[in-house]
């Protein structure tokens, strides 16, 4: 089985906790750092949820602490999603695994820079870390062999009507992503809201005696709380993992060719993902957009990495 080498820039968060554990043992995967940034909730907060997962399930793999805010916009967070600390729900032992001394942006650049070109970034939470290590190194853009991301829609959003949340947390970012020309796969809430973690789901994993099985038990018993109580529904849309999911099997997600470009200047579709579904611009496409997941496939695919843990 050929390896991976990924990156996984995240917001801890918990379906980027999901994420994290199933990067972190996956034979076709090797996950080289843990870069983090504000989103879900800030900095300090998702920091310290990448360190506590990683220290609960024994993931020994480096974390790296990034950018607080986002490159221009005002900061926001999604507290009453995820709770106080951005990972409501689990209890964590007390803390003792330390986060790198290198700056996130350094560790992708140095990473990237010594690569043979063969890193794919994988981005669950808004991409500040990502476009502020292209514009202070911008050789390190075609080092990049791709970039699977969560985040955008090309029908609805769930901050505002238009936007997604990691999107609208720093458009700006994502302009500077999604303009790299570097192969983007998105994942966007018309295919992550298809990943639910109904009741049965989350039972039927939690019943794996694993340290990770407890946790995904855990959190998400506190996701569907929340996601119940805004939303209505009665699974929590795991997003972030569908990218990993991806990674380890392209079967499981059906993706379409997309021309996307990021809204920057209206005042009500600021953040929004305008993917030209139709290629009605006639512009090529610069993103494989994900529109049709394989649901038995990706449960079982995250059950299979959760059950790689003692």
């Amino acid at each position: 089985m050929k390896t991976r080498k990924i990156i996984l820039d995240c917001d801890p968060g918990h379906d980027d906790a999901v994420a994290i554990m199933m990067a972190g043992k996956h034979p076709s995967l090797d996950l080289l750092g843990i870069t983090v940034v504000a989103g879900n909730q800030t900095l300090d907060k998702t920091l310290v949820n990448a360190l506590n997962v990683c220290q609960c399930i024994g993931l020994d793999v480096p974390v790296f602490k990034g950018c607080s805010k986002p490159l221009v916009r005002e900061q926001i967070t999604a507290g009453s999603i995820h709770g106080e600390s951005g990972l409501d729900g689990p209890v964590f032992a007390p803390l003792k695994k330390k986060e790198n001394k290198q700056h996130a942006v350094d560790f992708l650049i140095e990473t990237l820079m010594a690569s043979q070109g063969d890193i794919t970034i994988v981005a669950t939470g808004p991409l500040t870390n990502i476009a502020m290590a292209m514009r202070m190194e911008p050789k390190i853009v075609n080092k990049i062999d791709q970039i699977v991301l969560m985040g955008g829609a090309y029908q609805f959003g769930n901050v505002t009507p238009a936007a997604e949340f990691n999107i609208y947390a720093d458009p700006e970012a994502a302009y500077v992503v999604f303009n790299s020309k570097r192969p983007i796969v998105m994942m966007g809430l018309d295919l992550t809201r298809q990943a639910k973690a109904y009741p049965s789901i989350v039972e039927r994993i939690g019943r794996r005696k694993t340290k990770a099985a407890k946790l995904f038990y855990d959190m998400m018993t506190f996701f569907n709380k929340t996601q119940k109580e805004i939303y209505g529904w009665e699974g929590a849309p795991l997003h972030d993992p569908t990218c990993i999911a991806y990674l380890i099997d392209p079967t499981c997600v059906e993706t379409k060719p997309m021309f996307t470009e990021i809204e920057l200047r209206s005042e009500k579709c600021y953040g929004r993902t305008i993917c030209d579904y139709f290629g009605i611009t006639g512009k090529k496409p610069n993103t494989l957009v994900g529109i049709k997941l394989d649901r038995n496939k990706f449960w079982d695919i995250v059950e299979q990495c959760i059950c790689l843990y003692d």
